[in-house]
């Protein structure tokens, strides 16, 4: 694939493409300490407006954001190694609960009208425009000489889900363990690349590599809002993508005021513009530019798995699939294949 300089330039300039620290918002109308947000990477251009409309109400009046984006593993593992955070919002349920583990987040952290849910999104396969390889379902992605692109799952939150979105295709559809240990071995050894997070992924992809990268529906969005030249594919039968977010322990009134406004129709309306599928009912959604179809932005797929129905929830999962090994626990299905295979990305 050819290398567009113009994409490039659109790529970086309008998704923001590598972790960071910044000050959102106006100052502090009582001079205090701004509300530091520590979230994964995706969540940099669609949290915009929702600190702007946070700040047009009375608990939001006069407050300030610093925040800080990256993979989503590599954000969780730095709060609880010191670093600043009164809202933590990331891709993985277990991101959170380290930090519960740790002290940081409070044991009922999910005991919210949405179960601690913020935002949402389903896997998709993001392809050139035109779809030039005819990529239409998962059986596509493993056949001979299709390019993969997705992030790393041992860094990344959004990784996981895709990686289990391909296992779900074969357990949700009637196959074996053992037939979905040799699908997703297919589809690694037709990957090409394992960014370090969603976002390094959707620039790995939008900068020309690959002929289809796994991604939320909602980056797929964002990067033609953005100006990229793609299109993506909803399949038939994807995963849910339910991101948490909850309040450290040391958090003020005015973030907990904030994590209680992601969830409001307003803020869920905010998202839903920036391709995320609503946590709440009662969102008003106008047209979605980048989408599919900016009317129909969120259609619902014919099959579509969840990580409590098809996976017993995220505290069976990480360790089935996603353990590292270490403490006499065995490896996890996917790191063992992703070493099977040597694609063990990037570290």
């Amino acid at each position: 694939m050819k290398k567009s300089t113009l994409l490039v330039g659109l790529a970086v300039a309008a998704l923001g493409l590598t972790a960071c620290g910044s000050t959102a918002g106006a100052d502090s109308a009582e001079g205090g300490e701004a509300v530091s947000i520590n979230a994964f990477s995706v969540m940099e251009a669609a949290n915009e407006p929702v600190f702007e409309d946070f700040q047009g109400t009375p608990d939001g009046d006069g407050a300030e954001f610093q925040t800080s984006y990256g993979a989503s593993g590599d954000q969780s593992r730095a709060v609880e190694a010191g670093a600043d955070a009164d809202v933590v919002h990331y891709s993985l349920e277990t991101d959170v609960t380290r930090l519960v583990d740790a002290g940081l987040v409070a044991e009922d952290w999910a005991d919210t009208e949405t179960q601690g849910i913020a935002t949402s999104s389903v896997v998709v396969f993001v392809v050139r425009k035109g779809n030039p390889e005819g990529i239409e379902g998962w059986d596509d992605l493993v056949e001979p000489g299709v390019e993969i692109i997705t992030p790393n799952p041992g860094s990344s939150g959004s990784a996981r889900w895709n990686i289990l979105a391909a296992w779900a295709h074969v357990t949700g559809n009637g196959g074996t363990e053992d037939e979905a240990r040799d699908f997703v071995t297919g589809l690694l050894e037709n990957t090409i690349a394992l960014p370090g997070s969603g976002r390094e992924a959707t620039t790995a992809f939008t900068d020309g590599s690959g002929d289809v990268l796994l991604s939320y529906e909602n980056e797929a969005i964002l990067a033609k809002q953005s100006g990229a030249d793609i299109d993506y594919v909803v399949p038939e039968d994807t995963l849910l993508i339910e991101n948490p977010a909850a309040v450290t322990t040391e958090a003020d009134e005015t973030a907990t005021a904030f994590l209680e406004f992601m969830t409001s129709p307003e803020a869920q309306a905010d998202y839903a513009q920036s391709g995320f599928r609503p946590v709440v009912d009662g969102v008003e959604i106008e047209e979605v530019e980048g989408a599919n179809d900016p009317a129909d932005p969120f259609p619902t797929p014919a099959k579509l798995f969840t990580i409590e129905e098809d996976f017993e929830g995220w505290d069976v999962a990480a360790d089935k699939f996603f353990g590292d090994g270490e403490d006499g626990n065995p490896l996890g299905i996917i790191t063992e294949l992703q070493q099977s295979t040597g694609k063990v990305g990037e570290e």
